[in-house]
């Protein structure tokens, strides 16, 4: 397993932007519709491709929670409107994944917060979610950014991005109150103004971008 993920870590520190990769989203069990939001990765993608220069393949794939399938994903998008269950090799494949240099951002497609904060903190016992400070590369680099943006509203509260670090760097990203992925869909799924999407599509490229070019660590 160790060598399995020696491999994939080599591969992201040395990753470049002529070479082909995927990005996925994350299947659970628990009832939620993680298949939710079906166009907005293949827009993120498209945005990504034109303006990071970035070579990502159009097609996105469904990944489920096993090592096997996550280590070749150096980004990984996880979003849906309800319960979230994982087991407990679920859970260690999540971890090392995410500590042998994989990124995971999940996106509160609203009714979600409820289940997943416990199991974040079951992934990562030994850590706690954090505000992520308005410097951080992923709101910085390469387009500035306000804060994460207010897509859709729902409850009257501001959008939010929370992190797990580790040794520094941030190795899961999550966006509550924001409906992020949903300024990602195609236009006519929720009729969000241009600069609204615009804002969705910038700040998701922010994440991929973080993700592609971070420093990567065996832990």
């Amino acid at each position: 397993m160790r060598f399995s993920i020696l491999l994939i870590t080599a591969l992201f520190v040395n990753i470049g932007y002529s070479q082909e990769l995927q990005l996925a989203q994350l299947q659970y069990s628990g009832g939620g519709d993680y298949y939710a939001n079906i166009t907005a990765l293949k827009n993120l993608i498209s945005f990504c491709n034109s303006n990071l220069k970035t070579n990502i393949t159009k097609d996105y794939e469904y990944v489920k929670p096993e090592l096997s399938e996550l280590l070749s994903k150096p980004f990984i998008h996880l979003t849906g409107h309800g319960n979230v269950v994982f087991n407990e090799s679920e859970r260690e494949a999540l971890r090392k994944y995410m500590l042998g240099g994989g990124f995971l951002h999940i996106d509160d497609n609203y009714g979600m917060d409820q289940f997943i904060r416990p199991e974040i903190q079951k992934i990562f016992p030994d850590k706690t979610l954090e505000l992520v400070p308005l410097n951080h590369p992923i709101y910085t680099t390469p387009f500035k950014m306000d804060g994460l943006p207010k897509i859709h509203e729902h409850d009257g509260k501001p959008a939010e991005g929370w992190g797990i670090f580790h040794e520094g760097e941030l190795i899961l990203f999550y966006s509550y109150e924001s409906d992020l992925s949903d300024g990602w869909e195609n236009k006519e799924v929720h009729n969000d103004p241009d600069n609204i999407r615009l804002q969705a599509l910038r700040m998701g490229a922010n994440l991929v971008q973080y993700a592609f070019t971070r420093q990567r660590k065996i832990n």
